[in-house]
């Protein structure tokens, strides 16, 4: 039976990978010229960076949270606890993502990312605590 932590990280790629898409649509006005405004104006070109910006931080802290979940899987570590707070950086990310696009609350921004960095420590206690007992 695959492990429980499989569907939180598929769950990122997801994230991850609509992401894209939607990086793909705010530049295609530029790109290719579909969607542009009457004036030839991008009409997401205030969002597009925000975009893209949040794209790259699918790659940095969720770095650790890949790690912690595939050192639990490959020593078969059935721990609800690790799987909850799987799921609490997935909604941590989705929630980081929203105000990253959507607000420039910088602030706000922090504090929502704040949940994601408690979840990844918390799944590396998990991790330390299955070293250090075994």
């Amino acid at each position: 039976m695959p492990s429980p932590l499989l569907l939180p990280m598929a769950a990122h790629v997801a994230l991850a990978a609509l992401l894209y898409v939607l990086l793909t649509i705010a530049r295609a006005p530029k790109i290719w010229g579909i969607g542009q405004r009457a004036d030839g104006s991008n009409p997401w070109a205030m969002i597009e960076p925000r975009i893209s910006a949040n794209l790259s931080n699918q790659f940095e802290w969720p770095l650790f949270f890949y790690a912690a979940c595939l050192l639990l899987i490959q020593a078969q570590v059935d721990s609800a606890a690790a799987v909850v707070l799987a799921w609490v950086f997935i909604g941590g990310r989705l929630l980081h993502s929203g105000v990253q696009i959507f607000t420039s609350n910088v602030r706000l921004r922090g504090l929502v990312f704040t949940i994601n960095f408690l979840a990844v420590l918390g799944l590396w206690a998990v991790v330390l605590q299955v070293w250090m007992a075994g």
